[in-house]
Order: C-alpha cells, then sequence, then structure tokens
C-alpha cells in the first residue's frame, strides 16, 4: 500500500477556486486507481473523482466540468483543481488509492474545504 498525505483545502468564497495535493509515499505509477472523496458534516463519504493507470478519469456529477483529477508522477502527487465552487462542495477531502493487489485501499488524513455563501 501507500502512505497518502493531502493539502491546500482552506476558505474560500463561492466561486473562487482551489487545487488540493495529494502527496504518496512512493511511485503511484503502477497503482491501479487514485481518488479523491469527501465527506460533509452528517453525511456520507461520496466519490468525488478518480483517475485510473490508464489515464481514464471520472467525476461524480455534481462536480463535473467544475473539478480535473489529475497526477504527476514525477512528483508522486494527485491533484483536484476545484474551480466554480459552490458552499455544497464544503466537506473534508480525502485522497484514495486501491489496487487490486493490496487487501484494501489506502488513504489520507482528509484536509477541510469550506466555501462561503
Amino acid at each position: 500500500q501507500v502512505h497518502l498525505v493531502e493539502s491546500g483545502g482552506g476558505l474560500v468564497q463561492a466561486g473562487g477556486s482551489l487545487r488540493l495535493s495529494c502527496l504518496a509515499s512512493r511511485t503511484i505509477f503502477n497503482i491501479n486507481t487514485m481518488g479523491w472523496y469527501r465527506q460533509a458534516p452528517g453525511k456520507q463519504r461520496e466519490l468525488v473523482a478518480t483517475i485510473a493507470s490508464g489515464g481514464s478519469t471520472y467525476y461524480a456529477d455534481s462536480v463535473k466540468g467544475r473539478f480535473i483529477i489529475s497526477r504527476d508522477y514525477a512528483k508522486n502527487t494527485v491533484y483536484l483543481q476545484m474551480n466554480s465552487l459552490k458552499p455544497e462542495d464544503t466537506a473534508v477531502y480525502y485522497c484514495n488509492a486501491g489496487d487490486k493487489s493490496w487487501s484494501s485501499d489506502s488513504w489520507g488524513q482528509g484536509t477541510q474545504v469550506t466555501v462561503s455563501s
């Protein structure tokens, strides 16, 4: 598995942008899937976006067209560019890594994103 550390969260006004980073403890080149989840107060954790080893991406309908997931192999980092932020995007954002050879996924500690109206 892999140790993940998120950064880049903060407080932003509606309509603003933030970029989250997820630094992995080793190469991410051969990890099947990496992604971002979020959990708002009182709600279940939900999938936001994923990027597969082959490069294909997935986005939840709620963020499609506003968020972009990307990766930098040289920096062992996955990013989530969040644009046109809305108050309903407020949540703790978690980085996730999953591979078919692992017994369980790896998770970061989370980073808080707060969008004010």
